[in-house]
């Protein structure tokens, strides 16, 4: 394969303005997303919540999300990413203003759902958005640098969130917070478009785009109905990936701080330094994991077998957290620092798993893909809140609740690898469909 192309300067370099547009959503995603699990000690006190009452307010929220997922995806297909992006995120950051203004239980679960039902719309658009601006060997590398945005998020959050409750209020927490993606609005609609109508971008920088694919992308093309995609082997590989790997970043990022809280009775602003050093390494295995099967490409290998071998050596980086408490008794940060690679081991397999999506599948139909699979996600996360919800509150009861967690982080330790092997037998060198 010839790669002195993709060094030219003389390209130009567009496409990485796009992407760190779409890092930028991500990064206010998770963060809007995440303030109510570093509030849980406050709001606990003024609810009254118990374990099982804040997993249902989680479920609101992931079962929205699920919903959101399946529409927002073929929607976006349709409408395009420009404007199903905007619409989104608009959304979204009123949903998350609007927590603060929640009196009960009730409210904040109403508040929860909006907000899971809004955000579902930003890995749908952030991959179609990739998948319209890079060529193949460079959508891995170009996914992990969005998706990265997520740990920045999950790093600022528990770094300003306690503070900004501290000075001003829990309320006030959620209105800044979500007010911050107002902002990026501005910019979506000043920057953004797809590269057939983007007079910013250059021929030769167009004509790299679009080097490995004779698709064009322009928006309101025919989108393609899920209920087709499901008859593809291919659709399932990627669901059953994200349905069995999903649910562990979001136990790691609603049940984290509990869990340091729990274990070794860090409160406050004591859990933001652990969390910033796992949602750091986070950021690494994000950038890293989408490079290294791009570099693999370029070396000569086929672009699935540079997907899988990444997959496969990620999903065995996150088995040693089934030994994290254990560890933890020798010191803490061990323990933090394992979670950590667990961490760091899912956001490198989720730069793949969403550049698999649009390696087997052509433009038109990526964001319904993406969707789809983001919902089996979802569900997979509702699930495991509940199990975390019922194990915790019933071992805590019999006052042993590490043993709710050391049988949560079993679970998290084998489901990568089972994921892969399944991934596997149903799309052995994940050939494109062809619609």
């Amino acid at each position: 394969m010839n790669n002195s192309q993709d060094l030219s300067p003389k390209i130009g370099n567009y496409r990485w303005t796009i992407v760190s547009l779409v890092f930028f959503a991500t990064t206010v995603n998770y963060l809007d997303r995440q303030v109510i699990s570093l509030l849980k000690p406050i709001l606990e006190k003024e609810f009254s919540w118990t374990e099982t009452d804040y997993s249902n307010i989680v479920i609101a929220f992931q079962l929205a999300y699920a919903i959101g997922l399946l529409g927002f995806g073929s929607i976006i297909d349709k409408i395009g990413t420009k404007l199903g992006y905007a619409v989104s995120l608009t959304v979204w950051s009123f949903a998350s203003i609007a927590h603060a203004f929640a009196t009960s239980t009730f409210g904040f679960g109403v508040a929860r759902a909006a907000l899971g039902l809004s955000e579902a719309g930003n890995f749908p658009a952030a991959v179609k958005t990739v998948a319209e601006w890079f060529p193949k060997k460079e959508r891995a590398l170009a996914t992990g640098i969005f998706n990265s945005g997520s740990n920045i998020g999950a790093i600022i959050a528990p770094i300003a969130v306690p503070w900004i409750a501290v000075t001003w209020g829990w309320q006030e927490a959620f209105i800044i917070t979500g007010a911050i993606g107002l902002i990026w609005l501005v910019f979506w609609f000043i920057f953004y478009d797809v590269p057939a109508k983007q007079k910013r971008l250059k021929k030769a920088e167009f004509d790299y785009i679009h080097s490995d694919t004779n698709e064009l992308t322009t928006e309101n093309v025919e989108s393609v109905k899920w209920i087709k995609l499901l008859g593809f082997k291919q659709t399932w590989a990627f669901v059953i990936g994200k349905f069995m790997t999903d649910p562990i970043w979001w136990f790691l990022l609603f049940w984290l701080p509990s869990f340091l809280k729990t274990e070794y009775n860090m409160t406050g602003m004591q859990v933001s330094l652990p969390l910033a050093v796992v949602y750091t390494m986070t950021c690494f295995g994000s950038i890293g994991g989408g490079w290294l099967s791009g570099y693999l490409i370029k070396k000569g290998w086929a672009v699935y077998k540079s997907r899988k071998v990444s997959m496969l050596a990620f999903a065995l980086c996150v088995i040693p957290v089934v030994a994290a408490q254990a560890l933890g008794k020798i010191n803490p940060w061990i323990a933090v620092f394992v979670i950590g690679l667990a961490a760091s081991a899912h956001q490198a397999w989720s730069a793949n798993i969403f550049t698999v999506a649009s390696d087997m599948f052509p433009k038109k139909a990526v964001a319904s893909v993406v969707g789809i699979g983001s919902m089996a996600g979802a569900i997979g996360g509702i699930l495991i809140a509940r199990l975390a919800g019922v194990l915790l509150d019933h071992y805590k009861t019999l006052g042993h609740i590490e043993t709710g967690y050391y049988i949560m982080f079993i679970i998290a330790g084998m489901a990568y690898l089972t994921a892969w092997l399944i991934i596997h037998l149903l799309a052995p060198k994940m050939k494109q469909v062809e619609i």
